[in-house]
């Protein structure tokens, strides 16, 4: 899963999506700062009870030190993928501005 992410922010949080260089990426907020690992472990957790699997079934893959990072998600792939977009559904319709796709 790619995500986009904003460390220092006000709550942990997951928003939408939003439009990267590379497609699409999830659109997420933690309150932790970015030293020492502490905002990818912050959104490793977010990921994790945004989609209700374990936190240790999240785990970073690449952009350590970038806002674009790829997380890799153990488990069922197809039903991991609803649940997602079910929850980037009810996101979208909560707000036009919490989609930010072309």
């Amino acid at each position: 899963m790619r995500v986009r992410l904003t460390p220092k922010s006000a709550q942990d949080r997951v928003e939408g999506l939003q439009a990267t260089p590379n497609g699409p990426a999830v659109k997420a907020r933690v309150r932790a700062v970015p030293e020492d690992g502490k905002a990818n472990v912050a959104l490793e957790q977010v990921i994790a009870e945004w989609l209700g699997v374990p936190r240790g079934s999240v785990e970073l893959k690449a952009g350590g030190k970038s806002r674009i990072k790829m997380l890799l998600i153990a488990g069922d792939g197809p039903a991991l993928a609803r649940r997602a977009q079910t929850a980037l559904g009810v996101l979208i319709a909560d707000g036009p501005h919490l989609r930010e796709l072309p």
